[in-house]
């Protein structure tokens, strides 16, 4: 039951196939073995790669049966086609564009199935990548904000340094009308006389100058302090908005990528035994002499293409003695005069109507 099957994966004609040897239908069984588990590793690899774009088990099954049977067909159309030839070269010559398609296929095989077998190095690679591509977007970020936070900054410190310029102007008052009480300074006379009044309201004009600025700085530094609060939320907002994006960069192409950046000599490992799974069929026919599975294949399309041939040739033959005969008989009619005159009565009938036809048409235009 397991060879039939087999058998019929290798494309080979089952009527010619059970008149063939043990060890024949043995040798084609192994061939189509290879097609039917050459489609299953198209199965399980396209599977997984579609399960990673779409993050969906039944999308992914579904898709990679259609992408395992299409391999299928492919493979068991490249070992049908394949025939036994008299020189090895036109055999290979027949055979490379089979060769260059399983090269193809076993490259499609081959990368998912590499993306599942180095998953933790490839998540490695992303990871890296990822806080790099986290490091970059808060940078781009912050270059939409920091400008603006800045300059607000800048305008708080100026507030703050307006304040602290005012205080020391009022300390030095202070210090003035201190001095001019104590004789220190001014008019080193001790004693609140009336330079002593002068500097002191000059003081007290100071003072209450600073406490009004200090009220109204106050003030504007809280707005502008609100304002840098703001524009740093809006920046931590779409740092959290931007970040799942980052977070997502995992799909299939990113994989790729990742993968490309591990050594290259596992995966051409890889690659070259799928590849050797993919064209074992083919180089297995070809490699092998004519066997008598070939023989009687080539024996019975020998017969058909007689068989067609013959048809042909009698068809031939059959239109030219057609056209002979007919020559014959239409020759033979020609010579009889009662022919002759049925023909020239009605031609003389026919004339007579197209002289009417042509008298009506005149006396109509009159």
């Amino acid at each position: 039951m397991l060879q039939q099957f087999f058998l019929v994966c290798s494309g080979v004609d089952r009527d010619l196939i059970r008149e063939c040897s043990a060890r024949e239908q043995t040798k084609y069984a192994g061939i189509g073995a290879t097609v039917f588990f050459t489609a299953l590793m198209a199965f399980i690899a396209s599977a997984y790669a579609l399960y990673t774009i779409f993050d969906n088990l039944f999308a992914a099954v579904g898709f990679g049966i259609i992408w395992g049977l299409l391999i299928f067909n492919l493979d068991r159309f490249i070992v049908s086609t394949l025939r036994k030839k008299e020189s090895r070269f036109a055999e290979f010559l027949q055979a490379t564009p089979r060769i260059i398609l399983a090269i193809i296929i076993a490259v499609v095989i081959s990368k998912p199935l590499e993306l599942k077998i180095f998953e933790k190095e490839i998540n490695q690679v992303l990871l890296e990548q990822k806080n790099e591509l986290t490091l970059s977007n808060k940078s781009q970020i912050a270059q939409q904000y920091t400008p603006e936070i800045q300059q607000i900054n800048q305008e708080i410190s100026d507030l703050k340094t307006e304040v602290v310029a005012k205080e020391k102007e009022v300390n030095d008052l202070y210090e003035t009308y201190i001095s001019e009480a104590e004789g220190r300074k001014g008019t080193q006379l001790i004693g609140k006389g009336p330079v002593y009044k002068e500097k002191r309201d000059k003081h007290d004009a100071a003072l209450q100058e600073l406490q009004l600025l200090r009220t109204g700085n106050t003030k504007k530094i809280a707005v502008k302090e609100s304002a840098v609060q703001n524009l740093i939320t809006q920046q931590k907002a779409q740092e959290a908005n931007t970040q799942p994006i980052i977070d997502g960069f995992d799909g299939l192409m990113a994989r790729v990528n990742a993968l490309n950046e591990l050594p290259w000599l596992p995966s051409l490992f890889i690659f070259l035994l799928f590849l050797a799974i993919e064209t074992a069929p083919i180089f297995a026919k070809l490699f092998t002499s004519k066997s008598e599975y070939d023989f009687k294949l080539q024996d019975t399309e020998d017969a058909v293409k007689t068989w067609v041939k013959q048809k042909v040739d009698q068809r031939k033959t059959l239109l030219q003695t057609d056209i002979s005969l007919n020559k014959k008989v239409y020759s033979d009619l020609a010579e009889e005069e009662e022919i002759y005159l049925h023909k020239r009565k009605k031609a003389r009938e026919l004339m007579q109507l197209q002289a009417d036809a042509f008298f009506n048409l005149q006396k109509k235009q009159f």
